[in-house]
């Protein structure tokens, strides 16, 4: 299957569809839908020892994982049909900001990653080495800033798809949150090699960007009637 992308208000895109290593690891399945997902296309909560409902993105926090896709409206469907408390089969709290506190994590996950990527070598700054970067197909992962220039960006952005149709562009932060990532000034464009750094940024970057607050839903009539019992 081809793979397509996703647009977000904010002008962030990533895949829709899971890469082929996805799809070969562990299935979970959504409490918001009920259909099986390969587990890196979720995000995985957990229920604290006070009952309280937790987002764990590093998917490391003890307790028995309860799944869902990353994104608002399905959070929001879980949390109003009671699906939380239904998996964790106890009663439970789940916050009514469960989404901003994932993608708060989500961020602080993705910005510290930038960084070590940075130390290891694998990221390349500013707008003529990214372009150069680009033209030399040594860039698995675009990332540009919500408050770039559009230009630039959009400029970027066609070099990526005409090198890599399915390479993901997002616009997730600031330039000063990647500049300050990447040990520099306010950074409108940063591109990841290919890699382990990149496979997780994408991974983590795609689970951000449904959880954007002005990130668009597919079509939600279908989401809730998946959803619905």
């Amino acid at each position: 299957m081809a793979r397509t992308a996703v647009k977000s208000r904010t002008g962030a895109s990533s895949p829709a569809d899971e890469s082929p290593r996805d799809a070969g690891g562990p299935q979970r399945r959504c409490i918001a839908t009920g259909e099986v997902h390969p587990a890196a296309r979720l995000l995985r909560f957990v229920v604290a020892p006070d009952g309280t409902v937790h987002p764990d993105p590093g998917e490391k926090m003890p307790g028995r994982g309860i799944w869902c896709l990353p994104r608002r409206d399905m959070l929001e469907h879980a949390r109003r049909r009671r699906r939380f408390a239904r998996s964790a089969r106890a009663p439970v709290t789940v916050p009514e900001d469960l989404a901003d506190r994932a993608a708060e994590l989500l961020q602080r996950r993705c910005l510290d990653r930038l960084g070590l990527a940075r130390r290891s070598g694998d990221v390349t700054a500013g707008f003529a080495k990214v372009r150069a970067a680009l033209a030399a197909d040594r860039a698995a992962l675009l990332l540009q800033a919500r408050d770039g220039a559009a230009d630039g960006k959009a400029k970027l952005a066609r070099l990526a798809r005409a090198r890599a149709p399915d390479m993901p562009v997002f616009e997730l932060f600031t330039a000063a949150a990647q500049g300050a990532a990447i040990g520099r000034e306010a950074t409108v464009h940063v591109a990841v090699q290919p890699g382990g750094h990149a496979d997780i940024l994408r991974r983590d970057c795609t689970r951000l960007a449904g959880l954007m607050p002005t990130a668009s839903a597919t079509d939600a009539r279908t989401t809730e009637s998946a959803g619905a019992t």
